[in-house]
């Protein structure tokens, strides 16, 4: 069943407008009687049907409330060192799928990726909606939100989880399992991945003066964006937010 997201609050009548309407008029062209979910402002869920086509708006009323959420029990908020575009695209589409809160693109050392301040909001912009359509394809109740490219330096400092990991290719002694186990009270956690140079040394070390937690991924050295969905999806699965 179709899913989409109305920007205000539940009530037993609603109407979807924009390019959603659009989208179930004309591409989907569903009919008067069918069912359809929504996910309120208020993060509500809920089985609709369609009563009435308007001009660039589908009304809706209410079949039943869904009361099961597809949210994790953990906010997780990925920071992910600025790749090339296509695999950011590519991690955000699948960090959303595995349940991702956030994803905040790091500007840092050995990123290949030069941001050009003129277009970073048009960039932004284009993944806020590859997050929509990951979170409508999911059954997300929220959208993740994906900022604005920010220095490494400002993220970091300023990340307010309660457990902060930083994956570290050096980092030979400590499993995530390890860290995460002795944190099972973290409501939030933010997690680092660098970009295709990884991590600098200056960089590594500031996140130890901050109190950020090193892992090891095992063994072997992954690519960006391989790394990033291996520790999303540890992290998922050891706060049983992934089958088990």
């Amino acid at each position: 069943m179709y899913r989409f997201f109305v920007p205000r609050d539940f009530g037993e009548t609603m109407s979807i407008d924009g390019q959603d309407a659009h989208h179930i008029t004309h591409v989907l062209r569903m009919k008067l009687g069918e069912q359809l979910q929504i996910v309120s402002l208020d993060q509500v869920a809920a089985v609709m049907k369609i009563t009435g086509f308007g001009e660039n708006r589908v009304d809706l009323a209410l079949v039943e409330t869904l009361e099961k959420s597809h949210e994790p029990s953990v906010k997780v908020t990925l920071i992910q060192g600025l790749p090339k575009q296509d695999k950011l695209e590519w991690v955000i589409q699948k960090a959303i799928e595995l349940g991702v809160t956030e994803i905040r693109p790091a500007i840092m050392d050995h990123s290949v990726v030069k941001v050009d301040p003129a277009k970073a909001a048009k960039k932004q912009e284009r993944w806020q909606k590859i997050a929509e359509a990951a979170a409508k394809q999911s059954k997300r109740d929220i959208i993740p939100q994906v900022a604005l490219p920010a220095r490494f330096r400002d993220i970091v400092t300023q990340c307010p989880a309660e457990l902060k990991i930083v994956a570290y290719e050096v980092e030979d002694t400590r499993g995530i399992r390890e860290v995460l186990a002795a944190h099972k009270e973290a409501t939030s956690i933010a997690f680092l991945i660098g970009p295709e140079g990884g991590i600098s040394k200056d960089e590594f070390a500031l996140t130890q003066e901050l109190g950020w937690h090193s892992v090891s991924l095992g063994p072997r050295i992954m690519r960006t964006e391989t790394a990033a969905l291996a520790t999303l999806t540890a992290i998922m699965y050891e706060t049983g937010n992934l089958g088990g």
